[in-house]
């Protein structure tokens, strides 16, 4: 009997799964999924509102506003600003335009889900390379780029591992990348590093370099899906004859501007970030659950393996902690752990210090 069939590629795409949201018990802390603690702002919120009662109208076509307040407040060009239902769409934009059936999308030992999802779903091959001790390589990926290499994505800092590497580095890739190869640069944790530009200069001034960044997780909009994108105009009018028509709604766009002009929120949730992450990581080395130093909102805890790792993360929700287990990112022996208000983490701290004594779920 005949039926549908889908492309190739697609029945090779495990679904991309989400950190866990719920737990036991009543006082339950999510720490899965790298949200901001303090929530969005509540100029946000109060926008958001707002906005709820023009939902009868269709918002912007292209999100003009709020690309013009991306532009003024990044020091970039507005049209070559491009927005997206979170930064996951603009990437799978980049693969449905510029790899398909015989190309090869690179990435990295332990990089974001999504983009072998996006590559398979564009019909291209994925490619792992091998990163150096959970830092990217770049030496390693210029050694896999071939004819057939048509984008290289790379999350820097990178999710899961909240490493990253310097711009030096990025520009010698940019520098050493054939010229038919589109470098992306995903900037989702970019606001967390003091002084760095997530690539926009690299995205500026090259012409096979796009930017993405988010605004689920400093600005804590995780749930509007609010993303974009900096090219130089070519690329973004490319990825622009895939954008949906009113791809962002109105209360995404007001309250994501509501929230970029909210400075008190930002250096709020920036320098708590900050004190509690090195607080927590040290706090768990004590115990002698090991991390390397994280760019983002998150640490990547170490275990001995897989078993204490697994072992440790039931514990963890048996107490009302949910964060979160990383085994399809080839860190089987390891859990990523969001960074969380001060209570939150002395919680999962002396969570696993009581698991390390001998406590189990």
């Amino acid at each position: 009997m005949n039926k549908p069939v889908p492309q190739p590629g697609i029945m090779e795409i495990d679904l991309y799964v989400g950190g866990a949201s719920g737990a036991p018990g009543s006082n339950v802390v999510k720490l899965s999924s790298n949200e901001n603690p303090f929530g969005p702002s509540e100029a946000a919120i109060k926008a958001a509102s707002v906005a709820a009662h023009q939902m009868h109208r269709y918002p912007e076509i292209d999100g003009y506003s709020l690309r013009e307040a991306l532009a003024r407040h990044h020091g970039l060009e507005a049209d070559n600003i491009i927005l997206g239902v979170g930064s996951d769409e603009i990437l799978q934009m980049v693969c449905n335009a510029y790899a398909g059936p015989g190309d090869e999308v690179i990435y990295t030992q332990h990089g974001f889900a999504m983009y072998r999802i996006c590559a398979l779903g564009a019909g291209a091959t994925p490619v792992e390379v091998p990163e150096a001790e959970r830092v990217t390589d770049v030496d390693a990926i210029l050694a896999a780029v071939n004819d057939n290499t048509r984008i290289v994505f790379i999350a820097n800092p990178n999710n899961p591992t909240g490493t990253m590497v310097g711009i030096p580095e990025l520009t010698r890739l940019a520098d050493n990348l054939p010229g038919h190869v589109m470098l992306v640069l995903d900037g989702a944790y970019a606001e967390f590093v003091d002084g760095y530009d997530g690539g926009a200069e690299l995205a500026r001034t090259r012409a096979n370099v796009l930017m993405t960044r988010t605004f689920s997780k400093l600005y804590g909009l995780g749930g509007l899906r609010v993303g974009w994108g900096y090219a130089q105009r070519e690329v973004i009018d490319v990825l622009n004859r895939l954008r949906a028509p009113f791809n962002i709604s109105n209360i995404a766009l007001e309250a994501a501007k509501a929230a970029l002009a909210d400075t008190a929120h930002i250096e709020k949730s920036l320098s708590e970030n900050a004190r509690l992450r090195v607080w927590l990581s040290e706090a768990l080395a004590t115990n002698g659950v090991q991390s390397d130093a994280s760019m983002g909102n998150f640490i990547l805890a170490r275990f001995h393996d897989k078993e204490e790792a697994t072992a440790c993360n039931e514990y963890l929700a048996s107490q009302g902690l949910i964060v979160r287990p990383v085994g399809s990112y080839n860190l089987p022996h390891c859990l990523r752990i969001t960074v969380g208000d001060e209570m939150s983490c002395r919680r999962v701290a002396h969570a696993i210090g009581a698991f390390k004594a001998g406590a189990r779920a």
